[in-house]
């Protein structure tokens, strides 16, 4: 039997290539399957190309532009793959990147490599079960070096902790698959308290994660040492916790409902709360049952506490996404011309430090998403932008969402702006107050650091400012400012807990 692999074999100009091709010049890729993979490979997929200097994590996991020194990553969609015979990609190749440079320019010195065979079509994110990656190599590039990397390990399925306060939900959407035409799931993790009793009633807690975060990350609160000290005392609220997953498909479902990922909210909040909820709660009294989450947490918390009032009796949001647009980060999404560039011709920051340096760029951020999606734009490239996009946005073209602000150029579509509108929190409260003020009256609590890292202070400050002028209600609404703190800087699960322990006994 021959040996099984897939490699590349990377070469800088010059050299010989490993099937001894030195007639052509550049950097090239050949890919060569073999036994131990071959079963597992499939026909279309999109490559994936990572040179990076930073050791702190695998480079599949470097999809964010570091403000130091960001990664190289170069992608190309490869239709037909027949895995029986090598394939060659140099330069010839189509590819979007996240640098100008091409492969045969990539600057001589030290590079962890790894390469990534996307194939999987379930996820929206690239370092998804089933498809295909390389271990990182370290390697020096230079005028004289050739490279063979080992494309041999397949990404395992997700497995939930087990603990025996732990409990997983793998729940079909009816709502969610008839809107697909195919079986639909959403998933969910759950913590019970610790003297759990399913003859009797207990509060709840949806926790929302930050962009991206799977129903998974229960594992972190069950090895946390310090955590379950205090959960497995009489000290600890005797709240249930569910930790809904943030996979849609495009990118974080964000549990709203939405033109293009299909009816999420519906499907949260008249399935997927009503099952949990008869399995574990022994109630589905709303009057117990609370909100919370950071950054994207933030915003889908309050977001369903004000499009779904009487479904929650409390919200505790931490740095929410921008939960309005005309403070869209640092973008004016109805009067700005360009997302990537200010009225005054500056490149426009999408991230700072708290000292307020700028480090990111918008334009930079969005070209990492760009490489990721196989549309070779942030349309489907899972990420921040992509799902923004299909939450706000109509249908476009090619089963994508229609962008706000074009791929490449930055150019804001006014008339997508418009449709953003559903979604913006002080428009939306505006337009409805004399029916919603009264419904989450005592029931918001907001948290954002003024110098948060993603500039979304501004946005929360405007909403601030409109509930001040509310009446009939006045707002009660209570928002905190923290001079000089960055993002979720103030989060934590336990001081959720404690909130929502000090809310029961308000209300009791």
């Amino acid at each position: 039997m021959k040996k099984a692999f897939l490699f590349l074999c990377i070469f800088i100009i010059g050299l010989t290539s490993c099937r001894d091709q030195s007639d052509s010049g550049g950097l090239r890729v050949s890919l060569t399957a073999d036994d131990n993979v071959i079963s597992s490979i499939e026909q279309g997929g999109r490559l994936f190309l990572f040179f990076t200097k930073n050791e702190n994590r695998e480079p599949r996991f470097q999809l964010f532009p570091n403000p130091v020194e960001a990664p190289l990553i170069y992608a190309v969609n490869v239709e037909d793959y027949n895995a029986y015979e090598p394939l060659e990609l140099d330069d010839n190749f189509n590819w979007t990147s996240t640098t100008d440079l091409s492969l045969s320019e990539i600057p001589e010195g030290e590079y962890t490599v790894q390469v990534l065979w996307d194939q999987d079509t379930i996820e929206s994110r690239i370092n998804a079960p089933g498809n295909i990656f390389s271990e990182p190599q370290k390697i020096s590039v230079d005028n004289e070096s050739a490279f063979e990397l080992d494309l041999n390990q397949v990404i395992p399925e997700r497995k939930l902790i087990q603990h025996e306060l732990v409990k997983e939900i793998n729940f079909k959407s009816d709502t969610l698959s008839s809107w697909w035409d195919k079986p639909m799931y959403l998933k969910a993790s759950i913590l019970l308290p610790s003297n759990y009793d399913n003859t009797k009633t207990y509060p709840i807690r949806y926790n929302v994660a930050g962009y991206g975060g799977r129903y998974t990350r229960v594992e972190n609160l069950v090895n946390n040492e310090e955590f379950m000290s205090w959960w497995t005392t009489e000290d600890s609220p005797q709240v249930i916790n569910v930790f809904l997953d943030g996979e849609g498909p495009f990118g974080d479902s964000y549990q709203m409902d939405s033109e293009n990922s299909g009816p999420y909210g519906y499907s949260f909040i008249y399935e997927l709360i009503p099952h949990i909820e008869k399995q574990y709660r022994n109630t589905t009294s709303p009057k117990t049952r609370f909100v919370d989450g950071c950054s994207t947490g933030g915003w889908v918390s309050l977001g369903l506490q004000l499009y779904y009032p009487d479904q929650f009796n409390g919200v505790f949001s931490y740095s929410p996404d921008a939960v309005e647009f005309e403070n869209y980060q640092l973008i004016n999404i109805y009067k700005d011309k360009n997302a990537y560039t200010n009225e005054f011709g500056y490149a426009r920051p999408c991230i700072r430090n708290t000292e307020g340096e700028p480090m990111v760029s918008m334009k930079k951020f969005a070209r990492f998403e760009n490489v990721q999606g196989s549309s070779n734009t942030y349309l489907n490239s899972g990420d921040q932008f992509s799902a923004h996009t299909a939450l706000y946005s109509p249908k476009g073209e090619n089963g994508l969402p229609k962008p706000l602000f074009d791929p490449i150029t930055g150019d804001i579509d006014q008339e997508v702006a418009e449709h953003w509108k559903k979604y913006d929190f002080k428009l939306y409260a505006e337009k409805n107050w004399k029916t919603l003020g009264p419904k989450i009256e005592d029931k918001i609590y907001i948290w954002m650091g003024d110098m948060d890292h993603f500039y979304l202070n501004m946005a929360t400050r405007k909403f601030a400012d409109f509930l001040e002028t509310t009446e009939n209600p006045k707002s009660d609404a209570v928002i905190e400012f923290s001079p000089y703190e960055g993002h979720c800087s103030r989060f934590n699960h336990k001081l959720v807990l404690k909130q929502i322990k000090e809310r029961l006994n308000e209300i009791n």
